[in-house]
């Protein structure tokens, strides 16, 4: 399933992509999922409190007090994997989306064929940003996490919750299975903490001390290997 928003500030303009948009992933084969949205401010703003939960986002490029150009800067600092689309009725800025790497920059209308390529497009980038970012599912909702933005893993009973820079996201599943697929970048310091490496300032006694500050324990058990890992991987970075 691709989760899509649609940021322009007309509401005609919405609609027609919309219903575009849902015949070309119809020709696709693909489900979708769209959440619409009358401005950059409040597509940010949503986002601060849904982050990873948008694969692909078409924005319109004249809005009125944040343009597109300047959300989609902004879209890319929070989320470095977020596929973008620009979308105008205007050809003068047709260069300006690659600053920001966007997927595509269609002139309205855009035909069938031109977002069937840049479906296409959004699917295999987000293949390939797979070793990028951490994919979990809580109830009907999926997340792709930033792994860049990942500070640590920490299991409860059935549960584990993924804690980031902005906000934390929690799931059913085992920590063993998720060590598997976060790969080496991250070090086992506790029977319930997973940590990301990168993430780690230093260790005293103890304790892990994150960049931001955050403390976690480190058990007797582990001690000796998530020294030894975390030397490893601040000599390799």
């Amino acid at each position: 399933m691709l989760r899509i928003g649609i940021c322009d500030d007309v509401y005609d303009a919405r609609l027609v992509l919309r219903s575009a948009l849902e015949r070309a992933l119809e020709a696709r084969h693909i489900q979708g999922q769209f959440f619409e949205f009358s401005s950059g401010e409040g597509l940010l703003g949503w986002l601060e409190h849904h982050a990873g939960e948008l694969d692909l986002v078409f924005l319109d490029m004249e809005m009125g007090e944040l343009d597109g150009m300047e959300t989609a800067r902004r879209l890319r600092a929070a989320d470095a994997g977020l596929q973008l689309v620009f979308v105008t009725g205007y050809a003068d800025h047709v260069f300006d989306g690659y600053s920001v790497g966007a997927l595509g920059y269609l002139l309205k209308p855009p035909t069938a064929e031109q977002l069937e390529a840049v479906l296409d497009r959004a699917q295999a980038a987000l293949v390939r940003d797979l070793d990028r970012a951490y994919i979990c599912r809580s109830g009907d909702i999926r997340y792709r996490i930033p792994i860049a933005n990942i500070l640590y893993f920490v299991s409860d009973r059935r549960q584990v919750t993924c804690v980031t820079e902005g906000r934390d996201y929690t799931f059913y599943g085992k920590l063993d299975g998720v060590a598997e697929e976060v790969g080496d970048g991250f070090v086992r310091i506790h029977q319930r903490y997973l940590v990301r490496s990168g993430a780690v300032d230093r260790i005293e006694g103890s304790e892990v001390v994150l960049r931001d500050g955050q403390r976690l324990p480190v058990s007797r058990s582990c001690q000796q290997s998530a020294l030894l890992a975390l030397t490893r991987a601040e000599l390799e970075g």
